[in-house]
């Protein structure tokens, strides 16, 4: 098993990259704190993990406020004695974000503050514990907008996770000698309920499809798969990477310097 003895904490755990992540992790053997504000979502997901064997508890989180990113790692700690892995999940796509001139002030808050504040937080709480332990993972979910805009204007939170890369790669190498590795998972356009919702009419949606050569959404299964890779010591030379696992958007409109 390839998280064997590890706990794992997972934001946005209630659904889409989230859940699958706790479900496979849970299956390689970590015992798995479920983090979210979906209390109905999240216990689903923990006692999905229970019923298969697993260990695993639920903990309401809203990432955006630093009480409950102290309260779940505490949480990690206190039931299951350690924390190896910190997988900065939660997320919003808002359907009113927009372009510069249409994106209210109050969408670009709500989202840097979920989006990019939530992963600050956990990362406060949460390397002090992974020093407990010796040492651990800390993925942070970015997106391949981090890297290129969005067909689809959606500046807030492009610029959220632009902003959860920069952070990723200063705390890799802040960390480093602390046997704390700390990676960027940048998913392609997903068929999650996220991106679905968002990418709201078939236009919306063949906008991002004429992009992607493998010519369809990734799925919230195969990301999971690699977060598994960048949690496990298979990925133990990695830090301040940005993964791209994305369908080769990047590499057909990105150009090397």
């Amino acid at each position: 098993m390839r998280l064997e003895n590890k706990v794992a904490l997972i934001t946005g755990a209630s659904s889409g990259i989230g859940r699958e992540s706790a479900l496979l992790f849970a299956q390689e053997g970590a015992r798995v704190v479920v983090a979210d504000v979906n209390d109905a979502g999240g216990q689903e997901t923990a006692d999905m993990i229970t019923q298969a064997g697993g260990e695993a508890v639920y903990v309401n989180a809203d990432v955006s406020k630093a009480a409950d990113c102290e309260q779940m790692i505490a949480m990690a700690e206190n039931k299951f004695g350690r924390l190896d892995v910190l997988f900065n999940n939660a997320g919003i796509m808002h359907g009113d974000d927009g372009d510069a001139v249409s994106t209210s002030e109050k969408i670009w808050e709500l989202t840097l503050d979920i989006n990019l504040r939530g992963v600050f937080l956990g990362c406060k709480f949460g390397i002090p514990a992974l020093r407990r332990a010796g040492g651990g993972s800390i993925i942070n979910t970015a997106s391949f907008v981090a890297v290129m805009g969005a067909a689809t204007p959606q500046l807030a939170y492009t610029a959220s996770k632009g902003g959860v890369l920069a952070m990723t790669r200063e705390l890799a190498v802040i960390h480093a000698r602390e046997n704390i590795r700390v990676n960027a998972l940048c998913p392609g356009p997903l068929q999650t309920e996220l991106l679905m919702n968002f990418l709201n009419t078939d236009e919306k949606k063949q906008r991002r499809l004429v992009h992607i050569p493998m010519g369809r959404f990734g799925q919230a299964r195969e990301m999971a798969q690699a977060a598994l890779f960048l949690a496990s010591d298979e990925s133990s030379f990695m830090t301040g990477s940005e993964f791209l696992v994305d369908g080769g958007i990047t590499s057909a409109y990105v150009t090397p310097e």
